[in-house]
């Protein structure tokens, strides 16, 4: 970890690149022009993070309204619009870990200026033994890195576990992604129990994946859930 003392003299000598456009933007992963262009998701469902229309005079969908998910709040910083899919993809697929510590850093920032308490424990969706093996390394743990660094959260990347393999959500419809991962997590207990915990995954599609790791972190005795994601797709 480089000390905040010598943070402007390397900035001097190797400033920062925005990841968008490439122009020099100091300590920041962003210059001011490319974060404030990202398709930043407000309004968005408190419970889903679902974006929601600027006319919809409501912070719930409909969806949640008939049927809550088992989280307290969800909250994602973008929608899977551009040019997020290509950095997920870049991340999740590539190999290129520089897309975490941008994300994470953007997100970090948000949440930092939020009102309300922030969680105790942040714990990153866990990948089945053998895809981590195969992929090399969870792209929830990388985003989760510079998040709780920056926030000062305690992050337990082995604080979920996956009970067995599931297909790849994204081939199944909305019941099946349900059924693909209906038990498929466990949370350890003796890190959640009676505390506020936030849930990080870097895309959330229709929610059924974070949904189901948050009824297994209810099951541990997790007193508050929230889901967080980088991107919510519409």
């Amino acid at each position: 970890m480089v000390d905040n003392h010598l943070r402007p003299f390397i900035d001097l000598l190797a400033p920062s690149r925005c990841y968008w456009c490439g122009l020099v933007c100091g300590a920041s992963p962003a210059c001011a022009a490319c974060a404030g262009a990202l398709p930043w998701n407000q309004p968005a469902c408190r419970a889903c993070a679902l974006p929601l229309p600027a006319t919809a005079g409501t912070d719930v969908c409909g969806a949640c309204l008939c049927h809550a998910p088992p989280q307290d709040r969800s909250w994602a910083a973008f929608r899977y619009e551009p040019p997020l899919p290509h950095a997920i993809v870049e991340l999740k697929f590539r190999g290129r870990l520089a897309p975490a510590h941008v994300i994470g850093a953007l997100m970090a920032a948000c949440l930092a200026a939020r009102p309300q308490p922030l969680p105790e424990v942040l714990i990153p969706m866990p990948l089945h033994s053998g895809r981590l093996r195969r992929r090399g390394y969870n792209q929830a743990v990388e985003l989760g890195r510079p998040l709780a660094r920056r926030l000062a959260l305690r992050f337990e990347p082995a604080g979920a576990r996956r009970l067995r393999a599931t297909q790849e959500q994204t081939r199944l419809d909305a019941a099946g992604r349900r059924r693909n991962v209906r038990g498929a997590f466990a949370v350890e207990a003796a890190l959640v129990r009676e505390r506020h915990i936030a849930l990080l995954d870097d895309v959330i599609t229709t929610g059924a994946t974070v949904s189901e790791l948050a009824r297994a972190a209810r099951a541990a005795g997790a007193a508050r859930i929230e889901v967080w994601a980088a991107a919510r797709v519409a």
